[in-house]
């Protein structure tokens, strides 16, 4: 059975004569009647009775109707909702942002994707990057955006870099430690600790730290940085956090240097998966995007290639990432 052997019946239903149902289906007349003929030997009987004057339905007609009439509205329905995919109406897109990203460097971008493209039904889900990685790997996401600076690269996932930002140490402005330009790792000895739960550099801040004989006592613990940060306008304590994270009016932060700490946010999807249209429009708002005021790294990389320039890892910050 094929879908125009369906509306060819269907159009037959409606007017009860050939060559009226061949007109109004854009066929030949014996294009309609091979092809009800082929519907009737399929299912085991005639549809229509044929008389002179008087085409109507048979018994088994009646009985098939209303389920040819149910498969092509499906049918009608599967079409309408594709084109509207490839269009991007009502296009549903699933992306993560990793919880300890700053949320003003992400809205003016996903501003733009439901602006310039109103057809994607855009689905934001906020978790830590492990979390991410994961449901993304799993299917349960088709992108997100996120850092895993102490985790090798996975092969099987296509890392689109956004950018880069150093991690800070904030504190109250009168604090002794906020009169230098950058934080020592060693200075932070006998300070006391506002741990983000979060944090993608937790256990190797926590090594370099042990290393220098560096022993800061966690005095609060929590999953939100607004909490921290209120913490360390209160005086309650220090804090460890990306630069961009830092938006206090309360606190002043410093560079932790000796070692430094950086995180690279990139834009992940799963290599090799099929991407649908929705997913290509957010790719390329990524790329026009501004990151911590510069275009995103990806770009940045591109332009220098262009211009016959390799960046090697050597060219790199050779801090910890």
């Amino acid at each position: 059975m094929e879908m125009h052997q369906i509306r060819y019946f269907l159009a037959l239903c409606d007017e009860l004569n050939f060559t009226r149902a061949a007109q109004i289906s854009n066929v030949s007349q014996p294009s309609l009647t091979r092809a009800i003929k082929m519907l009737e030997e399929e299912l085991g009987g005639p549809l229509f009775h044929r008389e002179r004057a008087n085409t109507h339905l048979s018994e088994l007609g009646r009985t098939v109707k209303p389920y040819l009439q149910q498969v092509y509205r499906e049918a009608e329905k599967a079409k309408r909702e594709a084109e509207d995919f490839v269009r991007l109406k009502q296009t549903p897109l699933r992306l993560g942002l990793m919880c300890t990203i700053a949320p003003n460097q992400m809205l003016e971008f996903i501003a733009a994707v439901q602006m310039r493209h109103p057809g994607i039904a855009l689905q934001i889900v906020d978790a830590a990057a492990v979390e991410l990685e994961r449901r993304l790997v799993a299917g349960e996401l088709e992108v997100a955006i996120y850092a895993l600076p102490e985790t090798p690269p996975d092969n099987g996932l296509h890392y689109l870099p956004l950018y880069r930002e150093q991690y800070m140490i904030v504190m109250q402005p009168g604090h002794r430690l906020a009169a230098g330009t950058c934080v020592q790792v060693r200075e932070l000895d006998g300070e006391r600790y506002l741990s983000r739960v979060n944090c993608e550099y937790g256990l190797a801040a926590d090594r370099v730290f042990e290393q220098q004989n560096v022993d800061w006592p966690t005095v609060y613990e929590s999953e939100r940085d607004d909490w921290i940060l209120a913490m360390a306008a209160a005086g309650l304590g220090l804090a460890f956090m990306p630069r961009l994270c830092v938006t206090h009016p309360g606190v002043v932060s410093r560079p932790l240097v000796a070692p430094e700490f950086w995180r690279e946010v990139s834009l992940v999807t799963v290599r090799g998966r099929p991407h649908s249209p929705a997913l290509g429009a957010m790719l390329t708002e990524a790329m026009h995007a501004r990151w911590a005021d510069q275009p995103a790294l990806a770009v940045q990389a591109a332009r220098t290639r262009g211009q016959g320039t390799t960046v090697g890892p050597a060219d790199r910050d050779s801090s910890a990432r």
